[in-house]
């Protein structure tokens, strides 16, 4: 099992990382909330990962911190949610939000989220609610001193084409990821693409 990786951050295109560690470059799958707090290309980066082994693939996936890790750990024994869901659920939602959206009821919320049904959100309610009740972990940043990264400058050009081809990796429709981040371009003009992200997921934390 790969619990942690540490390493040079190569290349990033939502959800997919390259991590160089030592000259292997390790393929990793992250929400945006890790993204978020990702340093400059070039720069070392510390990420907890899980191995997903299945009978046609084996998938990293990296997070931020291990509180993220927990959560995505416990999302997936939740029956109907795989891996791909629980990054998607990950990428709208700051975990505590998550746990506050369980401990509340706030199906409305938990649907907003591609590949999220009713009935699968009633579950994901009813599955965490004992399991988040103590929700409470010591956070960890993923640079390996600790501090915060440094903001992502702005990028040209491609910008909303590059968020919307991050959310349709998500799981949303084309159509549906064209609109949120037209309406995530008019909130902020010449933002980065993932800053367009943010902006576009921003709808699903507010509850």
């Amino acid at each position: 099992m790969i619990g942690r990786l540490r390493g040079v951050l190569v290349e990033k295109q939502p959800p997919h990382l390259l991590i160089d560690v030592q000259g292997v470059g390790y393929e990793v799958q992250a929400p945006m909330t890790t993204f978020y707090r990702l340093p400059e290309l070039g720069a070392e980066v510390l990420l907890y990962t899980h191995l997903s082994v299945s009978e046609t693939a084996q998938q990293l996936f990296g997070f931020a911190d291990q509180r993220d890790r927990t959560l995505f750990r416990t999302l997936i024994k939740v029956s109907g949610v795989g891996p791909k869901m629980a990054v998607a659920i990950l990428s709208g939602m700051e975990a505590d939000d998550i746990a506050r959206c369980v401990r509340e009821d706030k199906v409305s919320a938990l649907v907003k989220v591609p590949g999220v049904g009713k009935k699968t959100a009633e579950r994901l309610v009813i599955e965490l609610r004992d399991r988040l009740k103590a929700w409470e972990l010591p956070r960890q940043d993923l640079g390996p001193e600790e501090t915060p990264a440094s903001p992502i400058p702005a990028v040209t050009g491609g910008a909303q084409e590059e968020a919307e081809s991050a959310l349709i990796a998500l799981g949303y429709k084309p159509t549906e990821a064209a609109r949120m981040v037209s309406s995530a371009a008019r909130q902020g003009p010449g933002a980065s693409s993932q800053e367009l992200i943010r902006l576009a997921l921003r709808s699903i934390s507010q509850v």
